[in-house]
């Protein structure tokens, strides 16, 4: 069975639905984690230097891999490669269950974002591919919905689960949830068929990576999740310092992800509707996330911990679908897995180098520091992504929009 892409009225739900639970699996697994070592580092004796390490190793994986699955998935096809990635997550969480020493839940976070490096970028890329351009802001708000109620579900869950039995109960289920997810997909994705590729010089290919069409989405996505790897992190761990219980810090990271859920489908549906032009809609929610980060670090509080959370979160939902749909947009479908696999780099250095900044700065300054650094990056970002893709009168080249380069 194989689905093309700009079908009349796009993809049936049930041949999403596979890819949707791959990305729940992908968020529940690294957020749960992450949102419980921020809200119980403390007890299993992590400085933050320490912290903000076991945050970046599952992303600096997919830095390094992601490019490398998303070709493989144009070769092979994207449906044994979502498989595999799962299966091998599934391993990989067991090893989190042999005990709480950093050392194994570096170990155990290194082989899951190795393994999402694989059905991560194969995932987006079968959306964009079954999707079509016309429909990516939709559809892509929908996986990125679901990938955001992992987000809710993983800290709120995590937390129980860590009540439990402690960490080894947590990545036990997460190891259950990705062998069930790859079951899933084995059984209900169709198969999409291996588009013939032409031959790419090395100049293609710097060409291809260097264009504004490729690099502003790219840097808006970067920026979006790094301020994400940021709160899951940090934001929980600001409110065991207010006097947070386990369960209210890490439900911060729940608000965020709802709004973030919430948000992703109304903004890729404006923007398949031409309501939302991709520039100013990006520019937009990045500067909501600027905000919101940037407030909570000159006023810290309860009270203003919950609310930067919601106005981050509102940011980062509408930040990436128009990110992920420009990008799909304006990529042919052949290419498609090693597009997203290249936009994925830029991503997870944002998500590993988020964290890693603001440890460093909370620890040779402050948290509040670490925070409003952060806040001007993105608010720099917000500025570069309007006048980067300003439009241009000029012919557009072959494989990328109307902007100029």
């Amino acid at each position: 069975m194989t689905v093309g892409p700009g079908r009349s009225g796009g993809p049936k739900a049930r041949t999403l639905a596979p890819l949707y639970a791959a990305g729940f699996t992908t968020a529940f697994g690294a957020h749960s984690i992450a949102a419980g070592l921020g809200a119980e580092g403390g007890g299993i004796g992590l400085g933050l230097m320490t912290f903000g390490v076991l945050l970046a190793v599952y992303d600096a994986a997919e830095v390094i891999l992601k490019p490398v699955f998303g070709s493989l998935s144009d070769r092979i096809g994207a449906k044994p490669v979502i498989v595999a990635g799962l299966v091998a997550f599934a391993l990989a969480s067991l090893i989190g269950t042999l005990g709480t020493a950093p050392l194994l839940i570096g170990i155990a976070r290194l082989g899951q974002g190795a393994a999402a490096s694989a059905f991560s970028p194969a995932s987006s890329g079968a959306v964009a591919r079954m999707a079509g351009p016309a429909a990516a802001g939709r559809h892509f708000g929908k996986y990125g919905s679901w990938k955001g109620l992992g987000y809710v579900l993983g800290p709120l869950l995590g937390a129980g689960l860590i009540w439990i039995g402690g960490f080894q109960t947590l990545f036990l289920s997460m190891s259950v949830l990705a062998a069930a997810a790859a079951v899933w997909v084995w059984l209900a994705m169709p198969a999409l068929p291996v588009l013939p590729r032409p031959r790419y010089t090395l100049a293609d290919l710097v060409r291809q990576s260097t264009r504004r069409s490729f690099l502003v989405p790219t840097m808006a996505l970067a920026a979006a999740t790094g301020a994400l790897g940021v709160a899951v992190g940090f934001l929980p761990l600001l409110g065991s310092r207010l006097g947070f219980n386990v369960f209210a810090a890490m439900a911060v990271v729940a608000v965020l992800a709802l709004a973030s859920t919430l948000t992703q489908p109304l903004a890729g549906r404006l923007r398949d509707n031409g309501a939302i032009p991709a520039p100013a809609g990006m520019a937009l929610g990045l500067a909501l996330v600027a905000s919101g980060i940037g407030g909570l670090a000159v006023v810290p509080g309860p009270a203003t911990l919950y609310l930067a959370a919601a106005v981050a979160g509102l940011g980062i939902g509408i930040t990436t679908p128009l990110g992920f749909a420009q990008l799909a947009a304006t990529t042919p479908p052949e290419r498609i897995g090693r597009t997203m696999g290249a936009a994925e780099i830029g991503r997870e250095v944002g998500d590993a180098g988020g964290p890693l900044l603001v440890g460093a700065i909370a620890t040779a300054a402050s948290l509040a520091a670490g925070l409003g650094m952060v806040a001007l990056l993105l608010a720099i970002t917000a500025a570069a992504s309007v006048v980067l893709l300003r439009p241009s009168k000029a012919a557009p080249d072959q494989d990328g929009p109307q902007f100029s380069n």
